[in-house]
């Protein structure tokens, strides 16, 4: 499970390469994953689901041909537009199968083992869509969230890149934490100032990360919160709530990467 590159692929350039398709097309499904996933929580889907009815413009319903759907090369054939009724494709979507391919690519150049880039794939898969579905619906989907905790763990079985204690205790622990936050700041002030969809992400950053790092990821998620807080929403007021998940997902990732990297942290 170990080896440095998949069988018949020498050069890493050429592997990147293929990553980068991989990652692309990786992250056209993230994209409907972040378009359905809300609608199917919420019960405003209807009989939608991830693979049925097929990719289709929103907007006027046109189903998509296959030259409509390559990843990113449609996007700019179209020039962003439906060729249907020419209602705009959100920019997000091109966005999202972009850092993806990008991703990928950087992933397997850095760490060229099959547990180094691997682990990393998975991990981006989940918190992906965790991040945008948080930042435009403020909701933390049970249905994304516990599938990254048991990724998390099955990956550590797999590839040994944690003690499975470590991530046992990881889940265990950032689950308490930010619960116990939550319960505190509830009582003091009679307002809730985290979601339970937060709790369970911190766990299941916790089973990726381990127990140890928890502290460097929940003051890291809580620091780019600040920071986004005031840069990026500008809110009009104190009391206006922001999606903490974003945050979280790229402070895990964050000291993942450093871990996999073999950073001391």
């Amino acid at each position: 499970m170990n080896g440095v590159m998949p069988p018949g692929v020498e050069n890493p350039l050429v592997f990147s390469a293929i990553s980068a398709g991989i990652g692309a097309i990786v992250g056209s499904f993230l994209g409907v994953v972040c378009e359905r996933v809300p609608g199917m929580v919420l019960g405003s889907a209807g009989r939608e689901n991830l693979w049925l009815p097929g990719s289709h413009c929103p907007q006027c319903g046109h189903t998509l041909a296959w030259w409509e759907n390559i990843p990113l090369l449609s996007w700019c054939l179209l020039g962003g537009r439906c060729r249907q009724c020419r209602n705009a494709i959100p920019l997000r979507l091109l966005m999202v199968e972009l850092l993806s391919a990008l991703f990928f690519a950087a992933s397997s150049g850095f760490f060229p083992t099959v547990s180094g880039w691997l682990p990393l794939w998975i991990l981006w898969c989940g918190l992906l869509p965790l991040a945008m579905i948080d930042s435009r619906h403020m909701l933390l989907p049970d249905c994304l969230t516990q599938p990254l905790l048991w990724a998390g763990l099955l990956t550590h079985a797999v590839f040994h890149t944690l003690p499975v204690t470590d991530a046992l205790f990881g889940a265990a622990a950032g689950y308490a934490a930010l619960w116990l936050i939550y319960q505190l700041f509830r009582l003091s002030t009679g307002r809730e100032g985290l979601g339970y969809g937060d709790i369970k992400l911190l766990a299941a950053l916790g089973a990726w990360c381990g127990w140890q790092v928890l502290p460097l990821v929940l003051l890291s998620g809580a620091i780019l919160g600040i920071i986004g807080y005031f840069v990026l929403y500008k809110p009009d007021n104190a009391s206006r709530q922001i999606p903490f998940g974003p945050f979280l997902s790229c402070a895990g990732i964050g000291v993942f990467i450093l871990q996999s990297a073999h950073i001391a942290i």
